[in-house]
């Protein structure tokens, strides 16, 4: 469920890290309530992105705009505010916590003063917060694991409930840095399954930086493709698929008319 309205654009953004250019006049928008995909060779880019759209890093050059309001000068630590919420590549879970206890650090953000911050722990074991985090387990198949020390589970369960704890802050913008790595094909199913419905009504919109093809066709609608910190292509998964400058660059060959008939001349 999909409208032509950016829920984030980035115009003309550039990022140096010394005398490297990563990201290098580079725009873009998604649009609200899609599953885009972020793609491209390892140093396209991509991690980059998400650390200027969440504030981690600075950029030196463009604007970073968020639901119609330019956050590119908005500290990091209130941007969550802005509805944008996101996982990392390797799981940032606290190992020596419960599920639970994990899910519930992600409602922190919105309590405000002290009593606040308290409310979601173990002070008051009945409260609305941890009824929260129960219910989103429960709606996430987590609730198994509520009790379990995070270090305890499999892989693919931690990476569920990390993008479970992101969710807890009510974001309008969830970036998910490289969800599927690591996980076998029953783990990146699931994975789908939860995915599928948190974005089932298009409320929240779905940023993805993805190397699993095969995650990114059955996940996203939509697709744009970085190389250099440039972006070179965007379109569907199929219109991506088909395009012979992506191909040239995760092949390492051009596609030509020649090189595309000796292959149906090897194919006949």
């Amino acid at each position: 469920m999909t409208n032509e309205r950016p829920i984030l654009r980035l115009e003309r953004v550039t990022k140096r890290f010394g005398g490297m250019t990563a990201i290098d006049d580079l725009s873009f928008d998604v649009r609200c309530g899609s599953r885009t995909a972020l793609i491209g060779p390892n140093g396209a880019g991509k991690t980059t992105v998400f650390n200027i759209v969440t504030g981690a890093v600075p950029i030196d050059a463009g604007s970073v705009f968020v639901d119609g309001k330019d956050i590119s000068r908005v500290a990091s630590r209130r941007r969550i505010a802005h509805g944008v919420a996101r996982s990392f590549q390797n799981v940032r879970l606290m190992p020596h916590l419960t599920t639970l206890e994990n899910v519930m650090v992600g409602q922190h953000c919105r309590n405000a003063g002290l009593f606040g911050v308290l409310q979601p722990v173990n002070l008051w074991p009945h409260n609305r917060w941890r009824e929260a985090a129960r219910a989103a387990l429960t709606d996430a198949g987590l609730e198994r694991y509520a009790g379990a020390t995070v270090k305890n589970l499999p892989y693919g369960v931690q990476k569920r409930v990390e993008v479970v704890r992101a969710m807890m802050a009510k974001p309008h913008l969830l970036l998910l840095d490289e969800p599927a790595a690591g996980l076998n094909s029953t783990e990146t199913e699931a994975l789908q399954r939860l995915l599928e419905r948190i974005c089932d009504n298009g409320a929240v919109t779905l940023l993805v930086v993805e190397h699993d093809m095969h995650f990114v066709g059955a996940t996203c609608d939509e697709v744009i493709v970085l190389d250099f910190g440039r972006k070179i292509a965007e379109g569907t998964p199929t219109e991506i698929r088909a395009n012979a400058r992506v191909q040239e660059i995760y092949l390492g060959t051009p596609v030509t008319d020649a090189t595309e008939r000796r292959h149906a001349a090897r194919s006949a």
